[in-house]
């Protein structure tokens, strides 16, 4: 270990407990929930395995008005509820680290679809999320079962052997809710002033502690600001003083930002690492208690430095532990190279929001611990057989780096000067700088595996492949970026003589204004090639036949930010039409929802970002000549990065093992409802 990151392994107190280091797994969604429980044993498992002080679960529902379906959640609403979370509090004690559980109410938050019970807030509004559903204001029996709930719950937590039982007040959730005037504007003792307004927030600790206190900590996870500026709470204003109010109640203050789950978990493109310092760094001068907090934290010289500038006293994460759960451990044993670090993508995010299991761009294995059994440190040795993989960009490097560390020889040819492919141009776009470390962590560990030889400006003909003499070919030749404007929403092919794609962008094509960047596929490109002309002084108007822009960044929570983004940059938006024709610097475009054609937009460049196709061509050509042939990433399918890095990981891990059925976790019997 270097000595200049021994602070990190310092043991802490948390109350009657103690974390063996200042790794702390702050509570992060899975996309597992109750219904399978042994799938989140094992991936928190692996991160106690990897060296996490502490591991969290994702939110803990306390009783069935609080129900987030289909998103997935852990419920401790029975005594049925114990024996699963159990498994998962043993996994974790496994490997040393401390258990923590996030007890949760959604309040108006909660859509209630499974349980259909009356959506709870402290008034009487419109239901979050799910409309046209009203939320029910609590009255004061309410507010007494409320906080029996909450007890219930946590002593089920101490039954299943949690060491940090959560009281959660972030994200706009039910204690949340109580808190601010926004959402607060009761006349009773649980509204009005500051005081009443934290009155419930204060109850519910005390009594957690009375509960659970004597073994577990009870730990407080607080927004201490929403971001809605001086209507609602403020690090600067009433946060500062709810943190005064309750300072040393609880074993540990857990702080963020909130307002959305968006504001605390911002992607990259839109913050740097540590950007909550300045909203959270005043909570250690108030209270005498452990505090953590979340920045997307992957430099250990920076984790150092918020340990000792005072900033918290635990290295708070969620998404670089999904990036690379044995982060701690490779800091720990001088492999800090080795990290895996988080890009700040959001693909986590999206997994949630779309409710399927977690994914990860940067680790290919995160979600996988059970259902395939697959390591994000291991991979079973194969014979050294010789294997010739064909590109070098997300993909290929994945299926070079996985199957030369089972052993194979490895020889990676792609066409360009610089390995990368798709990577090096989509990181120089506003924002993406960090996308790089997918391409620099993949060539850092090539580098020191001695039987994968790199071979750059090596263009392979399909003679060139079959001479070869290979045992294995993978082609990772990649995609390119339609021309015929077919895209998720207009699916007729059309001819734009003389349209530009992204491709060409990249490559440095002439652009005369003004210029019309047509998305119909939704996700980063269109939105950020946009941003980027912009930026060069270019005027441009950005269409789409949705009715927001970069309409699928809603999955990674990053679509208000795009969409302020390009507004700032004076990028003018258009939306709900479909771009049918482009004749002498006019483009003619239809109404989504009429089908009617509207007045032309004047357009000197036209700009097409509606979907990719395959560089498949070598593969047809080699069917039938080369006995063990595969493609993998955006050759076999076009999609995200984190899909191409799964698809070549998944080949590389089961090259010459038997095929397994997909497994499946069958949802124990939970009860009536």
């Amino acid at each position: 270990m270097d000595p200049a990151h021994a602070i990190l392994f310092e043991p802490v107190k948390i109350g009657p407990v103690t974390a063996p280091n200042r790794f702390y797994q702050t509570p992060h969604a899975t996309g597992f929930g109750w219904q399978r429980p042994q799938a989140s044993a094992a991936l928190r498992g692996v991160k106690a395995e990897g060296g996490w002080g502490v591991v969290c679960t994702e939110y803990c529902s306390i009783h069935p008005s609080s129900d987030d379906s289909p998103s997935a959640y852990l419920t401790l609403w029975g005594e049925e509820d114990v024996a699963p979370l159990a498994s998962i509090a043993d996994a974790i004690h496994a490997h040393g680290a401390l258990a923590g559980v996030e007890l949760w109410h959604g309040g108006a938050h909660a859509s209630n679809r499974l349980t259909r019970l009356p959506t709870l807030a402290p008034q009487t509004q419109p239901a979050l999320y799910h409309l046209p559903t009203a939320a029910r204001a609590m009255d004061l029996s309410d507010i007494r079962a409320f906080r029996g709930w909450q007890r219930d719950a946590a002593l089920r937590a101490k039954r299943a052997g949690f060491d940090i039982v959560y009281v959660y007040a972030g994200h706009d959730y039910l204690p949340f809710q109580f808190l601010s005037r926004r959402t607060n504007q009761r006349s009773d003792a649980y509204g009005g002033t500051l005081e009443n307004r934290v009155r419930l927030l204060r109850e519910m600790i005390e009594e957690t502690k009375d509960a659970v206190g004597d073994t577990c900590a009870v730990a407080l996870r607080m927004a201490v600001d929403e971001l809605h500026g001086p209507d609602g709470v403020t690090a600067e204003g009433e946060g500062r003083d709810i943190v005064a109010m309750l300072a040393d109640l609880p074993d540990l203050w857990d702080v963020n930002v909130a307002g959305a789950l968006g504001n605390d978990s911002k992607s990259a493109r839109f913050s740097g690492e540590g950007y909550q310092e300045d909203y959270i760094r005043f909570v250690k001068g108030v209270t005498g208690k452990p505090v953590v907090s979340v920045g997307r934290f992957t430099s250990p010289d920076r984790m150092v430095s918020q340990i000792k500038r005072g900033v918290q006293d635990f290295i708070g994460a969620a998404r670089p532990s999904i990036a690379d759960p044995f982060l701690p451990a490779k800091i720990r044993e001088g492999r800090a190279d080795e990290i895996r670090e988080c890009i700040g993508c959001n693909i986590c995010r999206a997994a949630n929001n779309e409710g399927v299991s977690l994914r990860c761009t940067q680790n290919p294995t995160m979600g996988e611990e059970w259902r395939k059994g697959w390591h994000p440190e291991r991979i079973a040795p194969h014979a050294p057989d010789k294997v010739l993989v064909v590109g070098a960009g997300p993909a290929g490097l994945e299926a070079a780096l996985s199957l030369g560390q089972r052993g194979l020889e490895v020889s990676l040819a792609f066409a360009e000067r610089q390995a990368g492919g798709r990577i090096n141009r989509e990181s120089t776009l506003p924002g993406l700088a960090t996308w790089a470390r997918v391409r620099d962590w993949r060539l850092t560990m090539l580098a020191k595996l001695p039987n994968v030889t790199l071979y750059p400006e090596s263009v392979m003909t399909a003679d060139d492949v079959a001479g070869f003499g290979a045992d294995h070919v993978v082609l990772a030749t990649g995609s390119v970026w339609r021309r015929d404007g077919v895209g998720v929403l207009g699916m007729t092919p059309r001819d734009f003589a003389g349209a530009l794609t992204p491709d060409d962008i990249f490559a440095g094509a002439k652009v005369n204004g003004p210029v019309v960047i047509y998305d119909d596929e939704h996700y980063f490109m269109a939105g950020a090639l946009a941003e980027r002309l912009a930026g060069q002084g270019h005027d441009v108007t950005y269409v789409t036949p949705q009715n927001l822009a970069s309409a699928w960044t809603v999955y990674t929570d990053e679509q208000g930010f795009v969409q302020a983004r390009l507004i700032e940059a004076g990028v003018k938006l258009v939306f709900s039409r479909y771009v049918t024709a482009w004749v002498d610097g006019a483009l003619q475009t239809d109404c989504a929802y009429t089908g009617r054609t509207l007045p032309p937009l004047p357009c000197g460049t036209l700009v097409l970002a509606t979907g990719r196709v395959p560089v498949d061509g070598l593969y047809q050509t080699l069917v039938g000549r080369v006995a063990s042939l595969a493609r993998v990433g955006d050759c076999l399918m076009p999609s995200s990065m984190a899909d191409a890095i799964y698809s070549a990981h998944s080949y590389a891990r089961e090259l010459g093992e038997t095929p397994q059925p997909l497994r499946r976790e069958m949802p124990p019997h939970r009860g009536a409802l």
